[in-house]
């Protein structure tokens, strides 16, 4: 629990230093992500959707249900095992992303930032809550948010290709940006949240002996092959 309160706290430090550090640049950085050449904008709008919940939520949520039967229909002990490991797999995608999305759509409705194709009318600072208008949704980014919780799982999973799945999210945040659908710091508080569920979501299945264990320090680590045969 120590551990998680930690991390917690340096995440939303981190959060508040890079928004606030982002925000007052917000308008330059955006036009000028915006005004570079045509065939960088336009590999940004062929990949920015990777960063889209809802193909994430299928996927894990169709693996998930492909696991389970699995696991039921059969008799064999192996096969047994990696429909379960399949299953916590996927379990920790969705609710990661899931949960990601859930808090994420909930903060745009609240703040309701107007987003970068209105800078004209009103501003990069313009808040506009529980108009519940996608014109009015710009922070944080959800595509970030989503980026952030499903990269920030392969992080924690396989700790040793962490900093290449944090550069993928980051390609996808900066996406946003270079499109014109957000803010930097919107893309900021989106990754750093998608990141945070990931870690808290990881907590919560190291408790429960399902993918991770807790380390000597009580942070959440993948566990081996072999010890994943007892999970339930």
């Amino acid at each position: 629990m120590n551990q998680a309160l930690a991390s917690t706290g340096w995440i939303l430090l981190t959060t508040l230093i890079l928004v606030l550090a982002l925000a007052p640049l917000d308008p330059q950085l955006s036009q000028w992500a915006q005004g570079l050449p045509d065939e960088i904008v336009d590999f940004n709008r062929t990949i920015t959707d990777i960063g889209s919940a809802a193909w994430m939520i299928y996927a894990s949520a169709f693996l998930l249900l492909i696991a389970f039967i699995a696991r039921r229909a059969s008799s064999q002990d192996a096969v047994r095992h990696k429909a379960r490991t399949a299953r916590n797999l996927s379990a920790y995608f969705l609710l990661t992303v899931g949960t990601a999305s859930t808090v994420v759509h909930g903060l745009k409705f609240l703040i309701g930032r107007a987003r970068p194709e209105l800078f004209a009318d009103y501003g990069a600072y313009s808040l506009s809550p529980f108009t519940g208008e996608w014109l009015f949704e710009s922070f944080p980014s959800g595509h970030s948010t989503a980026a952030g919780a499903f990269f920030g799982a392969f992080a924690m999973l396989v700790p040793q290709l962490r900093p290449l799945f944090l550069v993928m999210a980051l390609v996808i945040g900066i996406s946003r940006v270079i499109v014109g659908a957000h803010y930097p710091s919107d893309v900021a508080a989106g990754l750093l949240l998608g990141l945070w569920v990931a870690v808290m979501v990881a907590f919560v299945f190291a408790r429960q002996g399902w993918l991770f264990r807790l380390d000597a320090g009580g942070w959440p680590a993948p566990k081996n092959a072999s010890s994943q045969q007892g999970d339930k």
